[in-house]
């Protein structure tokens, strides 16, 4: 039986989601607009990428991975938007996340994104 993510949407099910897009984007060398990445999951209103971006965050953080949400920014400024933590120069920051391979790992699971979530909560919140 085959399942969509509407079927299923909670925050971790949405970041496997986004996952597959920004490994994408990052494989193209593109970055992506917050509004571009609402279209392509029939989002609407602001705000709503906030936690799944964060567990992808997070995830990258505790994994040692370039961080993937560094390519996602705000249309009008051009920079990833505030919560997302962004440690040094993000020209530097983005060429990782656009020299890594990607495809060569396991996407994170969703009890991957609960972990790293929890972990990062119990840890206020600290990379």
């Amino acid at each position: 039986m085959l399942k969509n993510f509407d079927d299923n949407p909670t925050n971790t099910s949405r970041a496997i989601q986004l996952w597959q897009i920004l490994i994408s984007k990052a494989h193209n060398r593109q970055i992506v607009t917050y509004g571009i990445i609402a279209d392509l999951l029939a989002y609407k209103g602001a705000g709503v990428l906030g936690e799944p971006l964060g567990h992808i965050m997070y995830f990258c953080t505790q994994n040692k991975l370039p961080s993937l949400t560094a390519i996602v920014v705000n249309a009008e400024t051009g920079l990833p938007g505030d919560g997302i933590i962004v440690n040094g120069d993000l020209n530097a920051l983005r060429e990782n996340v656009f020299n890594y391979n990607w495809y060569g790992l396991y996407p994170p699971s969703e009890t991957q994104f609960k972990e790293t979530w929890q972990k990062a909560k119990e840890n206020n919140w600290k990379i």
